[in-house]
């Protein structure tokens, strides 16, 4: 993930993707529940402090979200579009509007493995405006532990 408006010796900002994953010890299905469960994130992510499910696709699942997020010194308001897979087992989303982001791409993929879900997530991010290392780094690990740790949590104790 990038956050910052940073940019390479030709002044075209960069976007450099983080990846990682973790093991939760629940089911595919109830890691995905939580998710999906996007009213339920303001209770679980440090960062997240509103979601409206905006729309729904013919699938059930939700297609458009609003959400307000403050990660440290960096405050956003954005709506994401949501891409399900057909199995239930992966997620992505795109950027369609944003007061600080230019761009957006995520996804998060689950695979059973031994002892619960192996869960993959992926997150690339670029503001539209500068900001100092230090507070792109605190976000960038508050987003992270969001991500992966909060929601390890929350499926666990499901």
């Amino acid at each position: 993930m990038k956050l910052g408006g940073m940019s390479d010796d030709n002044g075209v900002p960069e976007a450099w993707p983080t990846r990682d994953s973790t093991v939760v010890e629940a089911t595919p299905d109830n890691v995905m529940a939580v998710i999906s469960d996007f009213p339920g994130y303001p209770e679980w992510s440090n960062s997240i402090r509103v979601t409206e499910v905006l729309t729904t696709g013919s699938d059930g699942n939700p297609s458009r979200v609003r959400f307000e997020l403050l990660a440290g010194a960096i405050a956003d308001e954005y709506v994401l579009v949501y891409s399900w897979s057909e199995d239930g087992r992966g997620v992505e989303w795109q950027l369609e509007s944003s007061t600080l982001q230019s761009s957006q791409h995520g996804s998060y993929r689950l695979e059973p493995v031994a002892g619960g879900t192996r869960v993959d997530y992926e997150l690339e991010i670029e503001l539209a405006v500068p900001v100092i290392g230090s507070l792109r780094t605190r976000a960038e690990r508050r987003i992270l532990g969001d991500a992966l740790s909060e929601l390890k949590r929350r499926a666990e104790a499901r």
